[in-house]
């Protein structure tokens, strides 16, 4: 459950820093691009955060895997 509390979290977080950071591009234009901006900035950031606990999840798993050669006898049994 806190795992699920944290990813949540995290997205949120992203997704607000997007959207700050896409609403002060855009009001450099004007209120309408800061609008429009802080909306394409916040799924921009909510994306990303998803993306990367999916890479963050694989990563684990890679590390987890043995990757060690097989040794000699196995080879020799096929």
């Amino acid at each position: 459950m806190r795992e699920r509390i944290t990813a949540v979290l995290l997205r949120a977080r992203y997704a607000a820093i997007g959207a700050a950071v896409g609403a002060a591009v855009g009001g450099l234009f004007s209120r309408n691009a800061a609008s429009t901006g802080g909306a394409i900035g916040g799924l921009v950031g909510a994306t990303v955060a998803d993306t990367r606990g999916t890479v963050d999840a694989l990563l684990e798993d890679v590390k987890t895997t043995d990757l060690s050669p097989r040794s000699n006898e196995d080879q020799d049994r096929n």
